[in-house]
């Protein structure tokens, strides 16, 4: 990436951006990434992209982050681009931000007061909403010190971002207030976090298995999500599908769904925010009780965008945040997702053209939006749950009613004979069912 302003966008009038970045250490590969994905950040907050500029330093300048000399080149061009907010690609200080205003006169925000204006936007459910005020209440917490002067010179004109959703009058928002409302929230939190585990204890209750999407923000979670619930979702399945949407973060919201393919056993399918590279602390603290739902899966499935040239680097980011969750040893399955783009392109280049669907060990490569391709996902879950079986004959009482509706339901049953003494059943028994209704097996192997 170029060490120089460029202008990018110029027409219609909205909230107008100049995009600044800081190469320390970073080889210019992983610097252009990551400053890309800053771009599609801020076209997530519908903010037009006017302008980027970059820095090469052996480490951030104390006072301004980038140094004087490219503050003030940004200065000369906040007026030729006529950009309403400056955007770094890193966290920076809240000094640093106050020096910056002063010197600009103009809204800064780094990565991660970006990223709290995203999922502020995206929030629609209680918790969601309650898990991002807090968030964005600890962010704000270190820079009340210097927010006055800079709100009172600024505050109210052109939609504020970095003081939005916290009410009309920010400079009245003092550190005793946030201090309050950061206790009601986090009582509040509590008490949600409580019907979530509610909830959770009853599907961990059932025999289904458990299976969470989970992978880097727009990877096509959603869409297989849709999908499947569409082919195996059951009766009003329409009216449970989640919202899908070609952009970062489309949902914040945990959802959990039914899926029950014929000749398959059913599953309980949940999906879940997205990661992000440096997704920031204060976003893995407050949604911890959303993310840790993969922590309870009996099998993940990690969605990865396969037409993304840097899909690598987000199955690295998925691992990493899976393990800081506690998730890290649960069986995955790799779902290779927008396979059909790589095969245009394969055809394109005159390349060797691969298959899709394409099955290989623990490795799925799908179009979701293909039954073909679903139904080849569902035999490798299928596939994958049943090589932790172990096949079983069970002698049930006629009083067990209950229990043969609960190994039906969750196993793959092979036979059923009713004979005088109870009704024979041999069937796939996960490991944990073998242990829940171990006193009715007459044989196993």
């Amino acid at each position: 990436m170029k060490n120089e302003m460029h202008q990018i966008i110029e027409d219609t009038k909205q909230v107008r951006a100049i995009l600044v970045g800081l190469n320390t250490e970073k080889d210019d590969d992983e610097f252009d990434r990551s400053m890309n994905e800053l771009k599609e950040l801020t076209k997530a907050l519908d903010i037009k992209v006017v302008g980027v500029t970059t820095q090469n330093l052996p480490s951030p300048d104390r006072s301004t982050f980038v140094g004087s000399g490219k503050v003030e080149e940004i200065k000369n061009s906040i007026d030729v681009f006529d950009a309403d907010i400056i955007i770094f690609n890193d966290d920076i200080s809240p000094m640093q931000i106050r020096n910056l205003e002063k010197i600009l006169d103009t809204e800064v925000i780094d990565r991660t007061g970006l990223i709290l204006q995203i999922f502020a936007k995206r929030a629609k459910t209680r918790e969601s909403r309650l898990q991002v005020e807090y968030a964005q209440l600890q962010y704000m917490l270190p820079r009340l010190v210097g927010m006055r002067s800079s709100l009172s010179r600024q505050g109210g004109g052109s939609g504020r971002l970095s003081n939005k959703g916290s009410g009309e009058k920010q400079l009245e928002l003092d550190r005793r207030r946030i201090e309050h409302r950061m206790s009601e929230l986090r009582r509040e939190l509590e008490n949600v976090e409580k019907e979530r585990d509610t909830q959770r204890s009853r599907r961990l209750s059932s025999s289904e298995p458990k299976i969470s999407l989970v992978g880097y923000t727009n990877a096509g979670k959603s869409t297989i999500m849709n999908n499947l619930l569409s082919l195996y979702g059951g009766e009003n399945s329409e009216d449970k599908k989640v919202l899908e949407k070609d952009m970062l973060f489309a949902t914040l919201d945990t959802s959990v769904r039914r899926i029950s393919a014929p000749g398959h056993r059913p599953f309980l399918l949940t999906d879940t925010v997205g990661f992000i590279s440096e997704l920031p602390h204060t976003l893995v603290k407050a949604f911890r009780s959303t993310l840790e739902e993969a922590k309870y899966a009996d099998l993940i499935l990690e969605v990865i965008d396969f037409s993304d040239p840097e899909y690598r680097h987000h199955m690295d980011v998925t691992r990493d945040t899976l393990a800081e969750i506690g998730a890290g040893d649960i069986p995955v399955l790799y779902v290779f997702n927008k396979s059909d783009i790589v095969q245009d392109q394969q055809k394109e280049a005159s390349q060797l053209v691969m298959d899709v669907p394409r099955v290989n060990d623990d490795r799925a490569y799908i179009y979701a939006k293909s039954k073909e391709s679903l139904d080849a996902l569902i035999d490798l879950i299928e596939e994958t749950l049943k090589s932790g079986d172990t096949l079983c004959e069970l002698l049930l009482p006629y009083s067990e009613g209950g229990i043969l509706n609960a190994i039906t339901s969750s196993s793959v049953v092979e036979s059923t004979e009713y004979l005088p003494e109870g009704t024979k059943v041999i069937a796939h028994l996960s490991a944990k069912n073998a242990q829940k209704y171990a006193k009715y097996i007459t044989e196993s192997n």
